[in-house]
């Protein structure tokens, strides 16, 4: 509906930038001339030019109106978010190696490329996800002495255009707090 809309409104907007001015499309020339505030005589009279219509540019499709690829003109076609996961000693089969995760789209050789990129816009809608997610636990925070196991992990590249670079473990709970924030990305080891 809201594409039809904005759709109807730009298809508008172009054939008012090509519509003839009405005092030239509706008078004819037998009904004599039509009353203008222009100067005919006098100093001012020579200085008027003759303007058509002004020529409008037709703005670029809103990127819900360009078929759906989410591309408007002139966007560069890049991924925001381009991460390494690199993950060690975690007992779970298939979860160690080193993974490649692209979203906006969804690529790379991570096994859970689509959930993970789902909960990196998820962290990303608010702002406290936005400005937690990949930061280290502060220096002197209280832990509890939980061990969650030797598994640890280094994610580096982009996310939403910043950079990344941070290691998580499970050592103590505010790590295993972390490594459970970042499931999907990281495998989930519980």
């Amino acid at each position: 509906m809201l594409r039809r809309l904005a759709l109807t409104a730009v298809v508008s907007l172009a054939a008012l930038a090509t519509a003839v001015p009405v005092s030239t499309a509706s008078g004819s020339p037998s009904s004599g001339p039509v009353p203008s505030a222009v100067p005919t005589t006098g100093p001012f009279a020579a200085a008027r030019p003759s303007l058509g219509p002004l020529p409008l540019p037709v703005p670029p499709l809103p990127g819900f109106l360009d078929g759906g690829e989410g591309k408007g003109a002139g966007e560069a076609n890049e991924v925001l978010t381009r991460l390494t996961v690199s993950v060690e000693n975690t007992g779970v089969a298939g979860a160690d190696g080193t993974f490649e995760l692209e979203c906006g789209p969804t690529g790379g050789s991570h096994p859970q490329g689509q959930a993970a990129c789902d909960r990196l816009a998820e962290a990303g809608a608010t702002r406290a996800g936005r400005q937690e997610l990949f930061r280290p636990t502060p220096e002197g925070t209280m832990c509890t002495m939980i061990h969650g196991g030797d598994a640890t992990a280094r994610i580096v590249g982009t996310w939403e255009g910043r950079a990344v670079d941070t290691t998580a473990s499970r050592r103590d709970g505010c790590e295993i707090a972390r490594w459970n924030s970042l499931v999907p990305v990281l495998p989930d080891v519980r």
